[in-house]
């Protein structure tokens, strides 16, 4: 179904309906009124047209509040929207054409995020083949962190990127090239396993704990490697115990599904949700979820893998299913 992002003129009442993933913040400041008096008004003019948790409706038309009823209380919020779009963040590690951040909303404002891409350094992880090509696990799981933390950028969040590569950005190749450059926030990454696991998981825990984010989760991405004809759907793993890092999950999970059944309907989708006492999970402080984003020896998922527009979309998905969690 397609929704006119045009508001419709009702007497003197402007009126719009949302797409999908807006949240009022979002769906307010397409019409340039997301300030805190224009929200507040929403809310009224629009009582008990939400749902149960306070989202917006598909296909429901919502009243929007009337430019410059605010008063001049309004007219300053809006400059301090104004300023703050001017004054984007920036973050090197994304690279040159996507290192300056705009923020589009503040649904994650007051949350923190420590991204984890598996292996790095001396470690590729899991490989792949297509043709002459070496597709290295650690290269398409950093691409998408980086696209994550962007992602969780422009709503608000505080990021931390554990591992990191100086020289490889967001890249939009199909290929990408493989190094051992990668460090643990400047550290050098150990090949002893064990030492590798532990230092990423002492970098979570000591920003863990001097961050004083009310909302602070890990995400670790990984992609796994099995026999060329199994097919899987991105799964997710959390920390036994753990119900925080299970909400997490499923609420992602929860996401992909969704997206599936709009994108590919008569696909489905199989991934899922469980416990699993992995070393990472079990040592980093904050509630965490482990991601493995499809089996890089087949072909069907390598094409998850090897085309951007499906890594920002694996991105994409995983930041909003992140925002409903920390919404709810």
């Amino acid at each position: 179904m397609l929704f006119s992002l045009c508001p419709q003129i009702i007497g003197a009442q402007e009126t719009a309906q949302p797409v999908e993933g807006d949240g009022i913040t979002t769906f307010l400041q397409r019409y340039r009124l997301n300030t805190a008096a224009n929200i507040k008004e929403f809310k009224r003019i629009n009582k008990g047209k939400f749902t149960a948790d306070g989202g917006l409706i598909l296909g429901r038309t919502y009243k929007l509040p009337q430019k410059g009823k605010s008063g001049n209380r309004d007219e300053t919020e809006r400059d301090k929207t104004s300023k703050r779009k001017k004054n984007k963040l920036q973050e090197p590690l994304f690279g040159k054409k996507y290192e300056k951040v705009s923020q589009l909303s503040n649904e994650l404002e007051g949350a923190c995020f420590y991204l984890v891409s598996g292996h790095g350094g001396p470690d590729p992880g899991a490989i792949g083949y297509i043709g002459k090509h070496e597709l290295h696990e650690d290269e398409y799981a950093y691409d998408i962190i980086l696209r994550l933390a962007r992602s969780l950028m422009q709503h608000g969040a505080k990021v931390h990127i554990i591992i990191q590569d100086k020289k490889d950005g967001i890249r939009n190749d199909y290929y990408l090239n493989n190094s051992s450059r990668e460090t643990c926030m400047r550290k050098s990454i150990p090949l002893n396993q064990i030492a590798r696991l532990q230092q990423r998981c002492g970098k979570i825990n000591q920003l863990y704990h001097k961050d004083r984010s009310k909302y602070k989760r890990a995400v670790f991405i990984h992609v796994d490697s099995r026999s060329r004809k199994d097919q899987v759907d991105v799964f997710f793993y959390h920390a036994p115990g753990s119900s925080k890092g299970k909400h997490l999950a499923e609420n992602i999970r929860k996401t992909f599904e969704q997206k599936y059944d709009k994108h590919q309907p008569n696909r489905g989708f199989e991934g899922t949700v469980s416990a699993r006492d992995l070393f990472v999970l079990r040592k980093s402080a904050p509630p965490a979820v482990f991601l493995e984003l499809g089996n890089i020896q087949n072909k069907k998922d390598q094409k998850r893998l090897i085309i951007p527009s499906n890594r920002q979309a694996l991105a994409d998905w995983i930041c909003r299913g992140i925002i409903q969690d920390y919404k709810n």
